[in-house]
């Protein structure tokens, strides 16, 4: 009973949101809770969603100083030169414009956060987008599918967490996955040229003669401070990659050193805040609601319940394609779990039934990394919510308008995976 309560409760959040009846907020509220008490669980209600939420609190936090951080940084000019750097390439054309935003997104990507990619990539080519009337939608769905695949590199959280469940090196996985990632990549630039050559059809450009026209009057901004802004965000970014603060704090402490410096008047700096405000309130919100439904999940056990019943319907008799069952279910199953239910939980099952067939550990390892560009879109990943805000692109319009081309990228590492031999 409570696995056909557990998909009824994604069926039915995945189609209130995406047919519009409910906003994304009030879907990851009011859903689970309504389940939840369904299922008896209502005197443990405040602590399953208390607990959800402290889950995520760090992350709601990162996000809200990180998103603060950059919009204060493009108000004082950090991106300009790249703007005009970037113009200067793509004269204008959405063709290319869209083409550099998959190659800027992998290339920022290489940290292996989205948060960061999205916030940076975002932040200095969407005046750009806005300009020449590119839909940001696009933007979203390539970034999303940058990401998608460099969200597979050894120091971002799925790799690690499917090395150390199966217990192999990390070094020798990650060298078979290299011309899988790779595969996935250029699917990933096929996209961005596919759509950027749809977005220049629609818009009837294809260059712009005097690039001046595109650049927005920048502020006069003293040159040590430039270069202050500069310095600032390469140490925040270089932190960051070697992990030596957490990253609420290194964005809290960031942000107000950045602030005041760039805004040392009280007066600007509230006016600043005032400015983006209602940017952060949309994502947070949606992050801790989140978490609600995080802890909702698993405080009434549906988590482990799915969990138990994917293992339990898959035939003995398949043993030999487990690989490539795993790589088939981690798409939908990566979406409605967490990554460490589904790395912790599943995947060692799996795994070990698959040995009896001759089926490896690292073969099983590479299938199951090959469903994360679908698990972006799940509603428990908090950047997901960022890129939408961001680029000021609808949660449910972008589920619909991204999902394809996210099964795509799947689909292409995967046959990849075969023709190599590595399932």
């Amino acid at each position: 009973m409570l696995v056909f309560l557990s998909y009824s409760m994604i069926a039915i959040f995945m189609y209130a949101v995406m047919s519009k009846r409910l906003s994304a907020l009030t879907a990851l509220v009011l859903i689970p809770v309504i389940f939840a008490i369904f299922t008896g669980h209502s005197a443990e209600l405040s602590d399953m969603m208390v607990d959800g939420v402290k889950k995520l609190a760090p992350t709601g936090i990162m996000i809200t100083f990180a998103i603060l951080y950059f919009c204060m940084m493009t108000d004082a000019g950090l991106f300009n030169p790249l703007i005009k750097l970037i113009i200067k390439i793509v004269k204008g054309d959405p063709l290319k414009i869209v083409v550099g935003t998959g190659i800027l997104g992998i290339c920022v990507g290489l940290d292996g956060d989205g948060a960061t990619t999205y916030i940076i990539v975002a932040t200095a080519l969407l005046p750009l987008y806005t300009k020449i009337g590119i839909r940001p939608q696009v933007m979203a769905t390539v970034l999303l599918l940058s990401i998608g695949v460099m969200n597979i590199l050894p120091w971002a959280g799925p790799f690690s967490r499917a090395a150390s469940a199966l217990k192999i090196d990390p070094t020798e996985l990650f060298l078979q996955m290299i011309p899988v990632m790779a595969a996935g990549l250029l699917w990933v630039l096929f996209v961005a040229f596919y759509l950027g050559l749809k977005e220049r059809k629609r818009l009837g450009i294809h260059q712009i003669e005097h690039n001046e026209e595109l650049i927005h009057e920048e502020p006069n901004i003293p040159t040590w401070k430039s270069w202050f802004n500069l310095a600032l965000t390469a140490l925040l970014i270089f932190v960051m990659i070697k992990s030596y603060i957490s990253l609420a704090p290194l964005f809290i402490i960031a942000f107000c050193i950045g602030l005041v410096v760039n805004f040392p008047q009280l007066s600007e700096q509230k006016k600043l805040i005032g400015k983006y405000a209602d940017s952060v309130l949309a994502v947070s919100t949606l992050i801790f609601a989140a978490g609600i439904f995080v802890g909702i999940m698993s405080g009434t056990g549906m988590i482990d319940a799915i969990a138990q019943h994917l293992i339990s319907i898959i035939p003995e008799s398949s043993g030999n394609f487990l690989a490539s069952i795993t790589a088939f279910i981690s798409m939908p199953f990566t979406y409605i779990l967490t990554n460490d239910a589904f790395y912790f939980g599943i995947l060692p099952i799996l795994a070990e039934t698959a040995s009896h067939y001759g089926v490896g550990a690292n073969e099983m390892a590479i299938a199951s990394l090959i469903g994360q560009p679908i698990h972006l879109l799940s509603p428990m990943v908090a950047s997901t919510y960022l890129l939408c805000s961001l680029t000021n692109v609808d949660y449910a319009e972008n589920q619909k308008n991204s999902i394809l081309w996210c099964t795509g990228t799947c689909m292409i590492m995967y046959v990849a995976a075969i023709l190599i031999g590595l399932i």
